[in-house]
């Protein structure tokens, strides 16, 4: 405040007050206490009086017992009066602004609605606003042409917004705003430019929180940004000087959904800058009750000293003339506080900037931001406040800016551990404890609105982590170990203020969850709550879309929220308050035995439900397709585990427990050797102090380590296996629910369902976010390598000076993603937090489970069941430093979600294919790690249901995910393998079951190898056209470059998977039909033609490699090997009671029309380096085969064979097939009759099933002779 004032967050004086004694003629060094004067026999009330109304030693008279209220009234009033004076004779001229009236007050600036192109409307009064309108624009009622000015802008979005100054002649319009003509000033921090007809680069990015100052100097010509009070640097100068009333007014221009909040002086500025005035003048009254809490806060000053032990109370009190103070407080405060509320009555609309401001500053200096709190002073100044009904008015804009607090500050590193919105949130929760104010709390318009404020969090950009976290440290770094402990100190600082944020957003809601609304009928605890988090839902549905709708939460709401009810589900307080239990109780995730879920909140059609996506469709029309009788007390019930093998079977009431009810996970990550060095390394993991699980959670869900083993066991289940499940769930079933507890209070199974809808816009594109910052912080890497590569090898001149500029560019670049990282595992990644998604992880795949055994249920589940519950899982396997050991990640838990994964990769009642490939794709990383390919090897669903499942689910949007799988699962059993690429993860067990598949299900394997020889003709084909397309290009671009190397990889795969199907079903090509054999012989022919037949071998290596890949990693061996693997498959089957042998073989590829081609790609086989590649598997023997294959193949001689003409053909041209001119048209289609050969019509049916002469629907085909003998 530009007043004499109190500053938020400073400290009172308290005990260390001292006063000058006497008039000032004595030496400064004697003094004496508040109440207590250096005299010690001589101390009296008139002399605390004196002190207290800053009055002149000894000009009170004896003032008679008990105090005079009217002795106090008169001194105040008499104390005003001369500050009043003292005002107008020092009385400030406000020339060169002009403000319009528009119907508030002549003197109030608000925005003028007569000005706004597009559409904004406003969310809270007075100048809260938000664009509905893909672009809108709105100028203030005030302009200014002389002096120098100011108005903060509180940002609650991040996103494109133009702030500044514009005259009346710059024109708004759907693509035009301020900054985009003359006369027009703007700033973007999105964007980080400044706007005046053309853009250029000022600032820094802001963020959800910020707050803008936007000053003009129009004695200078000058205008200036301030981001939290820090320059941004002066903007623009030599603007033109303007004519009174023709001034510069205050603009915004904002995109669709973005929001914020004005202050042009109705409220004190959060951060006031220096010889800069407020648009509208702060009130005249404001200085009096600057100093009647001024009073009162030397008054409670003497009451702290009253209380200290430090003095002698007892030994006072018997002094003659002491009076303790308990019987001057109440009146002294009663009369300071009568006369403030009696000059705020007066003038009403000064209440706003009176109770955000300055009882505000008064209330956070004697309550004190850092620990201890001064609870004591707090109490009484809220107990002398409300005696007085005006005082509502004051807390309800103190409430007000407690919020809005608690958005604006920011983390500061000095301040740690009471640092950000901690002093806010700590001072509001300690106030509403108080009913009177929790009543006016909850009766305000912005209740809800307020309370998101509490729980906002302010995250920082890139200059505000450099602050936080001056020295960043990564292995690898040239910093010495001192920068290493510095970062992890701040990061350990942080987490603890973090810790102590996230513990007052637990009590600010309890409080809320605890209170009882004066409404009629009256309320359970908890209503309150559960309205606001359906508000939350409905609101912020629709918020994970590219332009999602406005209203939507700041981000981090709902990440503070997410927190707040995943301790509430896993430590038990929401199951104490509801239920009346004693502490102790094990949270709601944690329990084991039987559970239970409310059937109906899938099958609410409310407002916060209906628009939500369910796995079968939306919900108007799966209310129409499939209905279901609702019942409102019907649950569905389980007994946790019984999805799992009895043999493994692990929950809370086993002997082994879960991994999130163990200590062992603690045990293991304190046992890692360089813990720190885990930390820096871009994943999402906690840096600072491992937090201890609540000690009744270990009591009665950690009786064992983990570190003990299971011995698996194969199942022995014959249970009958049902349609999308692996056994009969006797276990499920359906029943009422208890009706004692009213639908109206919040349910735990409700609080989980708003968990994972909160993880789901809240917490995931966080970890997503995190996950870029590591993966751009390996790229930085590599890119800081290569350049330090490049220096040591001693260049010299201009190309030296550009790779040292680099160098230091990349390591700023690393980092600013050590930074980023180190953030996100502070805020979201303690171990509490962590144990707690293991338990939601758990429960969400048994409900699932559940769920998927009556059809008609689970087609109404949500959506983000499975998107939250698949992206908790990964975010928790990549953990670095491990939550758990990988062996026992999925064994100790989690083989449900094993077994949720093969059941419903595949699963028709999953309407979204999306969806469906998510879960696909999370087989496709899992099968890649030996220890997590054993539990689908143990697991008996995934051995039952995946083979068969996998090979259907090949199709033409799935394929890329199904032949990773299929690869992985089957590598290193072909022809060679890479020594760069390859693992061991291949497995016998599945290579044996998807044998047995193809073998079983002959229609399967067929559609399967169809498919498959379909999409090996795709990529191939846009292989060589990639190809052809970078040979005519000048200069190769990037991306041209990644494209040929993805298409080069899918098609080794590809032939890869094509490799083990003729190495474990031979037959399907020697034994059966001669299309697959044919369609076999084509792929290798054009497959050798392409590869082999390059001039440039180079430029081949060049096009298929990817972008700072090992050279050595792509190369035509890759595609080479698979076509050797499958001709050697094809030898070894012959003569094993297969129709073809090896001259039916040799046959078919010397009848190609490309015969010498042939032979070329084949000696090129003979003479290609393996060894380059491949391990030593590739021996003499296979290679002397392939040899004599080839010799074989060239001693096959063709009779040369005399063309016969048109005429000498005659008639025999009418029996050939017109497709292939090869064979007799011996087969026609049914119904049209139409005629071609059996390989090609056969062929033609595998894809289409339409004539391809007259496009008639073939409903079958037959044999001329046997058509004409019918």
């Amino acid at each position: 405040m530009a007043e004499e004032g109190l500053r938020v967050g400073v400290v009172s004086s308290g005990l260390a007050v001292l006063l000058n004694e006497g008039d000032g003629t004595e030496s400064s060094s004697r003094g004496h206490l508040v109440s207590y004067c250096d005299e010690f026999r001589k101390q009296s009330v008139e002399q605390t009086l004196e002190h207290i109304f800053c009055l002149p030693r000894n000009s009170l008279n004896l003032c008679a017992r008990p105090v005079d209220s009217n002795l106090i009234h008169s001194i105040i009033k008499e104390e005003l009066a001369k500050l009043t004076v003292d005002l107008s004779t020092s009385g400030r001229e406000r020339d060169g602004i002009w403000i319009m009236d528009t119907g508030c007050g002549p003197d109030v600036v608000s925005l003028d609605v007569y000005s706004i192109c597009g559409d904004i409307r406003i969310v809270k009064l007075p100048l809260l606003v938000e664009s509905l309108a893909v672009f809108s624009s709105v100028r203030a009622n005030a302009c200014v042409w002389k002096g120098k000015w100011m108005y903060e802008v509180i940002l609650e979005t991040s996103g494109v917004q133009q702030l500044g100054w514009a005259t009346l002649s710059c024109p708004f319009t759907d693509q035009k705003g301020v900054g985009d003509a003359d006369d027009s000033y703007a700033f973007d921090g999105r964007r980080v430019r400044k706007w005046n007809k053309e853009a250029e680069p000022y600032g820094q990015s802001w963020v959800a929180g910020d707050v803008i100052g936007c000053c003009i100097d129009l004695d200078d010509g000058k205008i200036s940004f301030y981001r939290n009070g820090i320059s941004l640097g002066i903007a623009f100068d030599s603007i033109r000087q303007m004519e009174p009333r023709g001034g510069y007014y205050p603009a915004t221009s904002l995109s669709q959904g973005e929001r914020c909040e004005f202050n042009f002086g109705a409220r004190p500025f959060r951060y006031p800058i220096k010889g800069y005035l407020p648009l509208q003048s702060p009130p005249l009254v404001n200085a009096s009750a600057i100093r009647l809490l001024n009073y009162l806060s030397k008054l409670l000053d003497m009451q702290r000293m009253e209380h200290d032990d430090c003095y002698s109370a007892i030994k006072l009190r018997r002094m003659t003339r002491f009076v303790p103070l308990d019987d001057i407080f109440v009146p002294i405060s009663r009369a300071i506080c009568k006369e403030f509320f009696s000059i705020i009555e007066g003038n009403s609309a000064c209440t706003e900037y009176i109770g955000s401001g300055t009882v505000l500053s008064f209330m956070m200096e004697i309550f004190r931001g850092q620990m201890p709190h001064d609870y004591l002073s707090l109490d009484s100044v809220l107990d002398a406040f409300l005696e007085f009904p005006e005082s509502w008015m004051i807390f309800e804009h103190v409430i007000d800016a407690l919020s809005r607090g608690c958005k604006t500050a920011p983390l500061l590193l000095t301040e740690c551990p009471c640092s950000g919105p901690y002093p806010y949130l700590a001072l509001a929760c300690h106030m509403l404890r108080r009913e009177k104010l929790m009543v006016l709390w909850w009766k305000t318009a912005d209740f809800e609105l307020t309370f998101e404020g509490f729980l906002s969090f302010k995250s920082p950009n890139r200059e505000d982590l450099q602050c936080l976290m001056p020295s960043a440290w990564w292995p690898g770094s040239c910093d010495d170990s001192s920068c290493e402990s510095s970062m992890l100190l701040t990061t350990t600082a942080l987490s603890e203020s973090i810790n102590k944020i996230e513990e007052k957003h637990r009590e600010l809601c309890r409080l809320v969850i605890q209170f009882i609304p004066p409404t009629s009928p009256p309320q359970l605890p908890g209503s309150i709550f559960r309205t606001f988090i359906q508000n939350i839902m409905l609101k912020n549905i629709g918020a994970d879309r590219n332009a999602p709708l406005p209203g939507v939460s700041c981000n981090s709401i709902l990440v503070s929220l997410y927190t707040v009810v995943l301790h509430f589900l896993s430590e038990g307080d929401v199951y104490n308050l509801l239920k009346n239990r004693e502490s102790g109780s094990v949270g709601f995730l944690h329990r084991g035995g039987q559970r239970s879920f409310p059937v109906t909140l899938f099958l609410n059609d409310k407002s916060h439900r209906s628009d939500v996506t369910r796995l079968g469709g939306s919900y108007s029309h799966l209310s129409k397709s499939h209905p279901v009788d609702r019942q409102e007390e019907e649950l569905i019930s389980w007994e946790e585990g019984c999805m799992d093998d009895s043999n493994s079977r692990i929950t809370h009431l086993t002997l082994q427990k879960p991994c999130c009810c163990s200590n062992s996970d603690v045990d293991y990550a304190r046992s890692l050797k360089n813990p720190i060095r885990y930390a820096y390394r871009g994943s999402p993991c906690h840096a600072g102090p491992v937090q201890e699980r609540s000690t009744h959670v270990t009591a009665e869900c950690s009786a064992s380590n983990l570190d003990d083993e299971i011995t698996d066991k194969p199942s022995t289940s014959d249970q009958s296996e049902p349609e999308f499940g692996y056994r009969s769930m006797q276990h499920i079933r359906t029943y009422p629910r208890d009706s004692n507890i009213s639908s109206a209070t919040i349910r735990e199974e409700e609080l989980l369902d708003a968990l994972l809808l909160l993880y789901h816009l809240g917490l995931a594109p966080n970890f997503k976010q995190a996950s870029y910052y590591n993966s751009q912080q390996s790229q930085f890497v590599s890119l800081l390598e290569e350049t330090e590569k490049q220096i040591r090898e001693q260049v010299y001149g201009e190309k030296l000076k550009r790779l040292k500029e680099a160098r230091i560019g990349y390591r700023e670049e690393i980092a600013n993603c050590v930074r980023h990282c180190a953030w996100y595992r502070v805020l979201m990644f303690s171990r509490w937090k962590q144990r707690g998604m293991y338990a939601t992880c758990m429960w969400t795949v048994q409900l699932l489970l559940a769920f998927s055994r009556v059809d008609t249920l689970f087609l109404y589940v949500p959506e983000y069941y499975i998107e939250s519950l698949v992206d908790c899982f990964h975010v928790l396997r990549k953990s670095d430093p491990p939550f758990v050991p990988p062996t026992m990640f999925i064994k100790r838990g989690l083989s449900s979600f094993v077994t949720f994964l093969v059941t419903h990769f595949n699963d028709p009642r999953i309407s979204s294919a999306d969806l469906r490939d998510l879960l696909l794709q999370s087989i496709s990383v899992l099968v890649q790690y030996k220890e997590f390919l054993d539990n689908f090897e143990n697991n008996e669903a995934a051995t039952k249901i995946m083979p068969a499942a996998l090979l259907s689910a090949f199709d033409n949007r799935s394929w890329i995910s199904v032949t990773n799988i299929l690869l992985r699962l089957c590598k290193g059993s072909g022809f060679g393998f890479s020594k760069y690429g390859e693992s061991s993860s291949s497995s016998m067990v599945f290579q044996r079951l998807l044998r047995e598949a193809c073998i079983n299900d002959e229609s399967l394997f067929s559609a399967f190898l169809n498919r498959l020889f379909n999409t090996l003709s795709w990529t191939m084909t846009e292989f060589s056209i990639s190809v052809r397309e970078m040979q005519e290009e000048y200069q190769v671009s990037e991306f041209h470059q990644r494209k040929c190397g993805i298409i080069f990889d899918l098609s080794c795969n590809l032939a890869r998977v094509l490799e083990f199907c003729t190495r474990e079903i031979p037959q399907a090509f020697l034994s059966g039909e001669d299309t697959n054999l044919q369609r076999l012989t084509e792929f290798i022919v054009f497959s050798l033609n392409h590869i082999t037949s390059a001039a440039d071998a180079e430029f081949f290596e060049l096009s298929a490699k990817r972008h700072g890949q090992l050279s050595e990693k792509m190369n035509r061996g890759m595609l080479l090997a698979p076509l050797a693997g499958i001709i050697l498959n094809l030898l070894d089957a012959c003569g094993k009671e297969m129709k073809r042998n090896q001259s039916d073989i040799i046959n078919v590829f010397a009848s190609t029309d490309c015969f010498g081609s042939v032979c070329c790609g084949f000696q090129y086989l003979l003479k290609y380096n393996w060894a380059e590649s491949f391990k030593a598997n590739v021996g003499p023997v296979k290679l002397r085969k392939l040899d004599r294959f080839l010799s074989l193949l060239m001693s096959e001689s063709k009779e040369p064979t005399k063309e016969k003409s048109w005429e000498e053909m005659g008639d025999f041209d009418e029996q050939m097939c017109c497709i292939c001119y090869a064979s007799e048209a011996d087969t026609e289609f049914i119904p049209c009759y139409h005629r071609s050969c059996y390989g090609c019509i056969s062929r033609h049916l595998l894809n289409c099933q339409r004539c391809f002469f007259c496009n008639a629907t073939v409903s079958d085909f037959v044999g001329v002779q046997e058509n004409r003998s019918l």
